[in-house]
């Protein structure tokens, strides 16, 4: 039976809150150190890299794992906020008026700090631009992603865009790319698109891992394009070599990534070049979450696994790769034990959000079809004969 589209929103969301979730604890790490660390890879939720989390890492004083998901779950519920406020396609004003308040005006529960605390206090400086930007600044919303860092930031939280316009991935990037320009510039705005239509392609019934792709390839421009198309070639050649397991597919894909990654091969200590804009370059984790997809064949456990595995920055690539397959499978893909883990860990609802977006999804719908007929009656009333 093809998944309704609140299965599907459900498994897109849930599944990518349990792939945020099961990444954060090992994310900056590259992959021999992961194995090093939890004695081989990591095949289910584990705890925080360091014990002494509290103290580690002052500039950043995490709960990193035991099941709690990060900002790209904070930033995903809070669009859906926007959504629910709005009822309505978004642009970059709606996120000046709605999200930005959300961010720094209501307190809610952050499972990484284990308190109640403003959204703002948690998130990565990347997002802290969007309340500096808009509410400090005052810049123009749909310029003021102009300046900051060129990252996966905007596009780890777009998922909710593509469910609101699902099966059709141009709407879906073109709304991703104007609400991105509050956040980010050049081929972070770009990624956060692409993922948005991949999200969208996803949903639409008898979607496939190859069919997102395709989805993805024929909007990316630039850097993004020419870095999906690498990476969708390299995960094609595993799979016709007969691998697909995600062990194998590491090396491949970062292999074929690596050309158009700006960081470079130390995560941790980025490149002077590092995340400035460019047409040459992409974020590394949208085109990896494409290729775990592809190698897995759309198998969620496969997929999310495999970002995880990956390293780097793998609790935004797990995020991604979590959304598409469950986009693709719905709810049933996303393995309960670990959505339950991840829920209670967090002390979040993973469910509300997806009902949520899915009726935000069904009104959008029913609008756009009012404001189509309104067009072709008067598109007709200007070209029929007289």
């Amino acid at each position: 039976m093809t998944p309704t589209l609140e299965d599907k929103a459900t498994g897109c969301l849930v599944g990518a809150a349990v792939g945020d979730a099961l990444g954060g604890p090992v994310e900056g790490w590259p992959p021999d150190r992961i194995v090093e660390r939890h004695g081989g890879r990591v095949h289910g939720i584990v705890g925080p890299w360091y014990e002494d989390w509290r103290t580690a890492r002052p500039i950043a004083p995490y709960h990193k794992g035991d099941g709690h998901v990060t900002d790209d779950t904070l930033m995903t519920h809070a669009l859906v906020r926007v959504y629910q406020a709005v009822r309505d396609h978004l642009d970059a004003y709606a996120i000046a008026d709605h999200l930005v308040p959300d961010l720094m005006g209501t307190p809610r529960w952050i499972p990484e700090l284990e308190a109640e605390a403003l959204p703002l206090q948690r998130i990565f400086l990347a997002e802290k631009w969007i309340v500096a930007r808009l509410h400090y600044g005052h810049a123009d919303p749909r310029e003021a992603g102009t300046g900051n860092i060129v990252n996966c930031g905007a596009a780890m939280y777009m998922a909710p865009v593509g469910i609101v316009n699902a099966g059709n991935p141009r709407g879906a990037y073109e709304e991703a790319i104007e609400i991105a320009g509050a956040h980010q510039s050049s081929y972070g705005r770009e990624a956060a698109g692409v993922f948005a239509a991949a999200v969208a392609a996803a949903c639409a019934p008898g979607a496939t891992a190859e069919s997102v792709t395709e989805e993805a390839l024929a909007l990316a421009k630039d850097g993004t394009r020419a870095a999906i198309a690498a990476v969708r070639e390299a995960a094609a050649g595993r799979v016709s070599a007969g691998y697909r397991d995600f062990e194998s597919a590491i090396g491949p894909l970062r292999a074929a990534v690596e050309p158009y990654d700006s960081v470079g091969p130390d995560y941790r200590n980025p490149s002077l070049g590092a995340r400035r804009p460019s047409r040459l370059h992409s974020i590394e984790e949208l085109p990896v979450a494409l290729g775990m997809l592809l190698v897995a064949g759309g198998d969620y456990t496969t997929a999310v696994l495999g970002s995880v595995n990956y390293g780097r920055d793998c609790d935004s690539i797990a995020t991604m790769a979590g959304a598409l397959a469950g986009a693709l499978g719905g709810e049933s893909v996303v393995p309960a034990g670990w959505v339950k883990q991840v829920a209670e860990a967090s002390r979040l609802d993973l469910h509300a959000p997806a009902a949520a977006v899915a009726g935000v999804a069904r009104e959008v719908f029913a609008r756009d079809r009012a404001r189509r007929r309104r067009h072709e009656a008067a598109f007709a009333a200007l070209t029929e004969p007289r």
